[in-house]
């Protein structure tokens, strides 16, 4: 019995932490007043160049030096990304819906170009070899109960998720860089009044959750699989619901991600618990429980849902 919830918390981190990371950054987008549907985009792009990296580098180093890093070339590569959805949304004042759904469609495209100009024959899947997989937590992974659970057989991407999350809470609670975010997306013009950038604001909200989705697609790649095909299945559409089952807040986000993680795992890794096995339900069904917890969700929770006022909204600074 403990062997099973082990197993099942366990792959629920893998499915739960990048989900957390991206719906965490497309709260700080939306904070700031700019909808960023582009988070599969984005993830997709970080995905794809984090992953190159360590292709090409595993020759040289492994490890978590190695791991460490793809996290910053994800996270580059996620900013330098979303960094054309904030141009076109910001400074061009277009429909934001438009340019994130453009951005959806350009990066797995350009990312399966890429990889079959870069790689010998044509091939469009970017192989690795995972060795960042850390059996045991010296010390923590020894502590009954929890360290089979947290410690044991984890990768350090999952500590990284739960750092982010604190730094989240307290920078758009505690600091006035957060402030100032939530005040640009629920009352622009009454924060441009008080000597806020709005302009700025917004792009700095865009573009840490350029860096967080970018470093999703890294944090869900890397236990799930030992290739990349250019598609990161649907997660970043995922972490838009588990943003808005969340309300836009840190707490509630967090619960969230992991309801649909778990979720995900049952789709998953169904064949692995034996009380689901002999169940005899045919997998089709099993594979379509997160999405069906979404619309269900969703379907429950959108009317009591109360996003940031002024998001979607391009500002207009002579506007009154």
């Amino acid at each position: 019995m403990m062997d099973t919830i082990y197993f099942l918390v366990q792959q629920m981190m893998f499915f739960s932490i990048p989900l957390l990371i991206v719906a965490l950054g497309g709260m700080f987008s939306e904070r700031s007043g700019v909808i960023n549907i582009a988070l599969e985009g984005i993830m997709v792009a970080g995905a794809f160049c984090s992953i190159l990296f360590i292709n090409g580098m595993e020759s040289r180093m492994s490890g978590q030096l190695l791991l460490l890093l793809a996290i910053v070339v994800a996270v580059v590569a996620g900013m330098a990304f979303s960094l054309l959805h904030a141009y076109a949304a910001i400074s061009l004042r277009s429909d934001q819906t438009i340019s994130g759904t453009a951005l959806n469609m350009i990066a797995p495209a350009a990312a399966i170009y890429l990889a079959r100009m870069i790689q010998p024959n044509g091939v469009q899947q970017v192989q690795f070899l995972n060795t960042f997989r850390i059996e045991k937590v010296p010390l923590l992974g020894d502590i009954p109960v929890l360290g089979p659970l947290l410690f044991q057989n984890c990768y350090i991407t999952t500590y990284i998720g739960f750092l982010i999350l604190i730094v989240s809470a307290f920078v758009l609670y505690k600091t006035r860089f957060g402030l100032r975010l939530r005040a640009c997306g629920e009352h622009p013009q009454a924060a441009d009044s008080v000597g806020i950038n709005v302009y700025r604001m917004r792009y700095a909200g865009v573009l840490i959750s350029g860096a967080l989705a970018g470093l999703g697609g890294l944090v869900y790649v890397i236990p799930t699989s030992t290739n990349f095909n250019a598609t990161v299945s649907g997660y970043g559409f995922l972490a838009l619901a588990v943003l808005i089952f969340g309300q836009w807040k840190p707490r509630r986000i967090f619960l969230a991600a992991f309801f649909f993680g778990l979720m995900k795992t049952i789709a998953s890794a169904y064949s692995g618990i034996s009380f689901l096995q002999n169940l005899g339900i045919p997998s089709d069904i099993y594979k379509m429980v997160p999405f069906i917890a979404t619309l269900v969700v969703l379907a429950f929770s959108s009317k009591r849902s109360q996003a940031p006022r002024a998001a979607g909204v391009p500002y207009d600074k002579g506007a009154r």
